[in-house]
């Protein structure tokens, strides 16, 4: 479902699979990156580590950053090892609550974008648009309210979205699928 790139690789989330896979982009040549095949939330090194249908992923430098849908999580994925770590959410347990690393809550998320020091997660079943710190793990609601849905235009929790699905940025933007709305919106970062 979600595939992201440094320029030499590609980078993809298998998602019924349960694993990331890694793609030479000049030979084709493909492996597993992580994960084992088999649905499960474990955090541990490549083909050990499980995902639960892993659909949105993101490079951020040396590390790759997965919405894990169906556990509820971000995981993060050192690219050079394989390495597999929660960065945010709690396996299993879905909600809208803000705070920091497994302390916050998340329900399916399912696209992921950065603008190199933060991570936007589409929450599709909260309806919402959450922010992650890169550095700390810190989570917040950047728009939208969990569980009110709608289109209604406007700023951070006045805005209302319908099963957001995909996301990319500019930048300075965010562009974002509301899926249940057939709409393309737009968010000013800064704003």
């Amino acid at each position: 479902r979600g595939i992201t790139t440094d320029g030499t690789n590609l980078y993809v989330a298998d998602t019924n699979n349960h694993k990331i896979r890694k793609i030479v982009i000049a030979t084709g040549a493909v492996t597993t990156l992580a994960g084992s095949g088999s649905s499960g939330s474990t955090d541990a090194t490549g083909t050990a580590a499980s995902f639960q249908y892993p659909r949105g992923i993101i490079r951020v430098g040396s590390n790759l950053y997965v919405a894990d849908t169906n556990n509820h999580t971000i995981r993060k994925i050192v690219i050079s090892t394989g390495v597999v770590t929660t960065l945010a959410g709690s396996a299993g347990s879905t909600g809208s609550t803000n705070g920091t690393g497994t302390a916050a809550r998340f329900h399916y998320p399912r696209g992921i974008v950065t603008d190199g020091t933060n991570l936007y997660v589409t929450d599709h079943n909260n309806h919402t648009i959450r922010k992650i710190v890169i550095a700390t793990g810190v989570v917040t609601t950047f728009a939208g309210s969990a569980g009110s849905s709608g289109s209604t235009d406007g700023t951070g929790t006045a805005v209302r979205f319908s099963w957001p699905y995909g996301i990319s940025s500019d930048g300075t933007h965010l562009y974002l699928a509301d899926a249940g709305k057939n709409t393309i919106r737009k968010i000013v970062i800064a704003t």
